[in-house]
């Protein structure tokens, strides 16, 4: 499993706290946000998912979604891709445990060092509000897939980054943060299509700034269309 070394502008993409490193890197991101989200997007793929894809993870951190896309997709090839090379590097050991054959690179999104219309699914989760060239990632995600190819997107919103407890314990650029209708409008804008069967705004307890406790003690919470979402779950098509 090669690990390139990168030589990434760091300006580009603003690094985790020390808290939320630890937390990207343990079971409960794996079993509570990143299974939950996998499972969620599935359900909103139009018709059938695609037999041995080429699935690029886009963001894969420190491996810890390799496990899931595999189960979920059974990719003939898996890429994962990231610009911190420590994560790269804990993303090798991640799927050497896991028995997995992974391409691993440290790299930027907004520069994909892959061949276009290689690939047959990008799985984009949490890593777009970490980036400050969103507008260009999303362009190389197209370009890279191929025709009718899935860009599965799960991201949390300005609402959800802009929370208290979030501001607190981890490290956003803040100016790029947007709404779940800003990130359709991104998505529309680059090319891909979608309608509002391939769209999913869950209001997990967790992504709340009261983290579920008005729910739990019973208190009114705003439904859908009256609160401002703070997740977003799409998969697009590259027409």
């Amino acid at each position: 499993m090669n690990v390139p070394a990168s030589s990434v502008d760091r300006t580009l993409f603003v690094p985790e706290t020390l808290i939320g490193f630890w937390f990207l890197g343990s079971q409960t991101w794996e079993t509570h946000v990143i299974r939950v989200a996998l499972r969620d997007l599935e359900r909103l793929i139009p018709g059938a998912k695609p037999v041995n894809p080429v699935v690029l993870d886009a963001g894969c951190g420190q491996g810890k979604s390799l496990r899931p896309l595999n189960e979920h997709f059974a990719p003939a090839r898996l890429i994962g891709v990231d610009v911190e090379v420590q994560c790269v590097g804990l993303a090798a050991r991640e799927a050497e445990r896991e028995g997995l054959s992974v391409d691993l690179r440290a790299g930027d999104l907004a520069a994909l060092d892959l061949p276009d219309g290689s690939v047959d699914v990008v799985f984009c989760h949490q890593t777009f509000h970490h980036l400050t060239r969103q507008r260009e990632a999303l362009g190389e995600f197209y370009r890279v897939l191929k025709p009718g190819g899935l860009l599965l997107f799960a991201e949390s919103t300005r609402a959800y980054i802009e929370s208290w407890i979030i501001r607190l314990l981890f490290r956003h650029p803040m100016h790029v943060q947007r709404t779940a209708g800003e990130y359709m409008e991104m998505v529309r804008a680059q090319g891909f299509r979608f309608g509002s069967a391939n769209v999913s705004c869950p209001y997990l307890w967790w992504s709340r700034s009261d983290l579920g406790a008005f729910e739990f003690f019973g208190l009114p919470v705003a439904p859908p269309g009256e609160r401002e979402e703070t997740l977003i779950n799409l998969v697009a098509t590259k027409p």
